[in-house]
């Protein structure tokens, strides 16, 4: 299950945030089926590398998190921005995906905009104020990435990681303006559902199952946009205010039984 949350993925939030805390999810998927939750990398206890990180590097951290736990296939799941990297695993990993089970996906224009923003007001922070100042601001606040983008996508393993922000101050700051830059570029590359390329998610005969938010994060627009890319997916078309704790855990655990009897 990869989490949502954007750039604060961590495995509470399954139980925490939004719509997720209101429909109990993991209570009720919980009840028939393992679930392995998990801090996504950068986020929580995880660790993390200052790289430019895209997409396929959430996916290897899932992979071997499957791989240590000796599971070979499995059903993914992502929520929110968790739909990218399931989406990529899928098309990276069909032998090991049962199904996709994506819920409010992210995308749409305005996601695109608000997500590059954040970055650049992390390296405008950081060209004002330099990487130390950032390390000062992460140990001295708890906020998030996506709470306050001064502190940058690192911000969490700063906090908590004195090694790792001994290493991050001694960088080159123009190399890490170019990483970071690089980054939000590919991370956020498109104005629908970012993740996985539509070539290849039109080849994917992996089953899967979309249900749409409807926000400035989770425009609808986006979850149709997987349903034209994934050729055997279904659409469960039914209003965010009709996504209760009643009907959503129902639908997803009908769509996960479907598959279970294929």
């Amino acid at each position: 299950m990869f989490s949502p949350g954007g750039f604060d993925a961590t495995l509470d939030r399954w139980t925490t945030l939004g719509v997720y805390a209101r429909i109990k999810i993991l209570d009720h998927l919980s009840q028939k089926y393992m679930c392995i939750v998990f801090d996504r990398r950068e986020t929580g206890q995880s660790g993390g590398r200052v790289e430019r990180v895209t997409w396929a590097h959430y996916v290897e951290q899932g992979r071997g998190l499957l791989e240590h736990l000796h599971i070979d296939r499995a059903h993914i799941m992502g929520g929110c921005m968790g739909c990218c990297p399931a989406v990529a695993f899928g098309v990276s990993h069909p032998e090991m995906t049962l199904s996709l089970l994506l819920y409010w996906p992210v995308g749409g224009a305005k996601y695109r905009i608000n997500g590059r923003l954040r970055f650049a007001e992390h390296l405008a922070y950081v060209k004002q104020h330099g990487l130390e100042q950032v390390v000062s601001l992460a140990r001295s606040s708890g906020k998030s990435f996506g709470e306050d983008p001064r502190g940058g996508p690192w911000v969490s393993v700063l906090r908590r990681d004195a090694a790792f922000a001994d290493a991050f101050v001694r960088q080159n700051v123009d190399d890490y303006a170019q990483l970071v830059t690089g980054m939000a570029r590919t991370l956020l590359d498109r104005d629908t559902a970012p993740g996985a390329e539509p070539e290849d998610m039109l080849r994917l005969n992996t089953p899967a199952l979309i249900i749409p938010g409807h926000d400035a994060s989770h425009a609808t627009s986006a979850a149709r946009y997987l349903e034209e890319c994934l050729p055997t997916a279904q659409y469960w078309d039914v209003p965010v205010d009709q996504q209760t704790e009643e009907t959503a855990p129902a639908r997803m655990l009908e769509f996960l039984d479907s598959v279970e009897r294929r």
